[in-house]
């Protein structure tokens, strides 16, 4: 009986090693672990863009749309580890009052952020904010915060907004101009819309006009003489 159970639990044991090491192939061949998408896709995804460009409104059409309303009952989510309050303490995470525009990992009254935060350098922008809210590992590879994102582009504004409504920041950045507001301007700078570019239906040029009043008109009577002649003939 008892080689028997032997048996069983060396089977057992061997089972396990073989998964541990098929876990750790299958982390190096298809980077299992890590929220980055690949360099080279296995296989093509319906839907999924190439590149990874998010689709949708730029982030100063965003924010611009923004409600500090809707921001703060996602930072709800937040506030297990972080407060936003004016001189309130840090915790867990550190306190988020007055952060945009604050350098990348430093300050917040002494709390200790990882080297991946305090050796990023920089500001914390709205473009900063935006891409770390989606993922903080992205952004920070080797970050101490745990959060796994925002996956909503319209999420990541309404916190921003409500971060800025807590402790200020600079002003939004503009919204992108529409399609046909680009359309207008290519229009109007294109080489063939110089003033000598004739249009129809448009008024006529003052200089051309004038010059074209200048030139000295037929004579009817000349005109019938010729022809006079010419049925002579």
């Amino acid at each position: 009986m008892t080689d028997r159970f032997n048996t069983i639990a060396g089977w057992l044991l061997f089972s396990g090693i073989v998964a541990l090491g098929l876990n750790a192939v299958s982390e190096r061949v298809f980077d299992a672990n890590k929220p980055e998408r690949p360099e080279t896709m296995g296989y093509p995804i319906e839907g999924v863009v190439e590149g990874g460009a998010e689709a949708g409104p730029d982030l100063g059409t965003l924010l611009a749309a923004a409600d500090p309303a809707a921001g703060q009952k996602i930072f709800a989510k937040c506030s297990s580890c972080h407060t936003i309050d004016q001189g309130g303490a840090n915790g867990i995470g550190p306190n988020l009052y007055g952060t945009v525009g604050e350098p990348i990992g430093m300050g917040k009254a002494g709390f200790a952020f990882s080297g991946a935060l305090s050796g990023h350098g920089g500001n914390w922008t709205y473009e900063n904010l935006f891409d770390w809210l989606k993922s903080p590992n992205a952004f920070a590879s080797g970050t101490k915060m745990t959060f796994a994102g925002l996956s909503s582009p319209e999420d990541r504004a309404n916190v921003i907004a409500y971060l800025k409504a807590n402790g200020g920041g600079p002003d939004y950045p503009a919204p992108a101009a529409p399609a046909a507001d680009k359309a207008d301007a290519a229009a109007a700078t294109a080489p063939d819309a110089g003033p000598g570019a004739a249009v129809s239906g448009a008024d006529a040029n003052p200089v051309e006009a004038a010059g074209a009043a200048g030139q000295p008109a037929p004579v009817a009577g000349k005109a019938a003489d010729s022809l006079a002649d010419s049925a002579a003939h």
